[in-house]
């Protein structure tokens, strides 16, 4: 027990819900709404000090819950039922301690509530959904703590406030190592920004049949002009290989006309195929075409992400050491849990993405675990708008080794981001490719 510790006193959580400005599609199915989950908790030391602390996170139940025989209302509804579930252990938590270290010991009942669904919803709930659905309260956990000791969350995380050293959660090869080694105190001033281009998005002019017209750009050299981007995420099927192909050549080309005429002469991109490839196989002959197509265009390609099922116990035929040999691979709906991680690992994949929306506190132990094993990192969106988006960059700013943050909310759901606009510029308001993370050093996680 640390003097610092901290106790639930309250939980109330709330839901928002926003309709897309136009449909994004991952993973073969096009996504024109989101709902957002908001929390607010108070907590209190035993001296009686006493904090409240807000978290928000998109509910995500297409990305988490993805199911063959549930529709989206379905799947939400039983999100929204776990989110019922999970306030309740949390109003219920008798423990004191640091945030880490209350949702380590309450996420195991998470994990029990959610199967308790199983009957109810018609089948299992995935533990990455599970973890979603969490992922607002242990926002708010640490928002709290942080505001209640008057520091920025990432001020939090040393012996001085962790009972524990990583070998609590991580195991033995991290005796003797505390959290803030693996964490930047101070963020990173500003990072570029990673572009979403959807498999549904427009290029160019020809691929719009009607325009928005709502004053946003609407096709990719318009993003380009309007944002000066750098980093581009590029969305592919992962089942038709002459269009995956066709759709990154056609990328660069049209990228390569808009940088030129802004004079630039280095970018990036990222590759998404939302584990819709059957084999690495796929991957393989993809990446062969696409050097053949635009060896330029090849050489800018800085990352892929999860190509191939997420389930990796069940499919341990899919190794990703020639694939990793060319490009980092990195595991995104795969990761759960450090046994994931390392799984992942065995199997060839050379990096991890981190994301707030599997929890603040999941998210900095798999960085820890993922530095010390030397892999590569990133940290991606989950569409996340508002103070969400200030939640995920922060943790982007402050993990060492993150390249970019992924914020895609501006593109698919502007108007969840028009009330942080004014108070966070820098965040939603894009300049020469980056955003200004240097304002992320206000107490908690630094959004209210």
């Amino acid at each position: 027990m640390k003097p610092t510790d901290i106790h639930i006193d309250d939980v109330s959580f709330a839901y928002e819900d926003f309709r897309y400005r136009t449909p994004i599609k991952f993973g073969g199915v096009a996504l024109d709404r989101g709902t957002i989950l908001n929390v607010d908790i108070a907590v209190s030391t035993q001296a009686g000090k006493r904090a409240r602390g807000f978290g928000s996170m998109p509910m995500g139940n297409v990305w988490s819950f993805p199911s063959k025989k549930l529709g989206y209302e379905k799947t939400l509804l039983a999100m929204k039922g776990l989110v019922n579930f999970i306030a309740n252990i949390i109003r219920a938590c008798t423990e004191e301690g640091h945030p880490i270290d209350l949702t380590w010991a309450l996420e195991p009942e998470y994990i029990k509530a959610a199967e308790s669904l199983t009957e109810a919803v018609g089948e299992p709930i995935p533990v990455l959904c599970t973890l979603v659905c969490a992922s607002s309260f242990d926002a708010a956990l640490h928002d709290a703590f942080g505001k209640l000791h008057g520091l920025n969350c990432y001020h939090t995380y040393g012996p001085n406030f962790m009972s524990h050293d990583l070998s609590y959660y991580l195991g033995d090869d991290f005796r003797g190592e505390t959290l803030d080694h693996y964490v930047r105190k101070a963020p990173q001033p500003r990072m570029p920004l990673y572009h979403l281009i959807g498999a549904l998005d427009p290029l160019e002019d020809k691929d719009i049949p009607a325009r928005i017209g709502d004053g946003l750009p609407e096709t990719l050299p318009e993003w380009i002009a309007h944002d000066g981007l750098t980093h581009l995420k590029i969305k592919l099927n992962g089942d038709d290989l002459a269009w995956d192909v066709n759709r990154v050549l056609t990328v660069d080309r049209v990228a390569s006309a808009a940088q030129a005429q802004r004079g630039v002469s280095r970018w990036f991109y990222s590759l998404d195929f939302n584990e819709k490839c059957a084999n690495v196989g796929y991957l393989l002959d993809f990446l062969r075409q696409v050097r053949e197509g635009t060896p330029a265009g090849f050489e800018r390609i800085q990352y892929i992400e999860q190509p191939t099922a997420r389930d990796l116990k069940a499919n341990r035929q899919n190794v990703m050491h020639d694939a990793s040999f060319i490009r980092p691979v990195v595991i995104d709906e795969s990761l759960i849990d450090l046994e994931s991680l390392l799984l992942a690992r065995e199997m060839g994949y050379t990096g991890a993405a981190l994301k707030a929306c599997k929890g603040q506190s999941q998210s900095l132990l798999m960085a820890a675990a993922a530095q010390k094993l030397g892999m590569f990192l990133c940290v991606q969106d989950l569409t996340c708008p508002g103070a969400s988006l200030i939640h995920s960059a922060g943790l982007a700013a402050h993990v060492p080794g993150v390249a970019a943050i992924e914020s895609n909310a501006r593109q698919y759901v502007p108007a969840a981001n028009k009330p942080w606009e004014a108070r966070f510029p820098g965040i939603f308001k894009v300049a020469d490719g980056t955003i200004s993370t240097a304002l992320l050093t206000g107490p908690g996680l630094g959004a209210v």
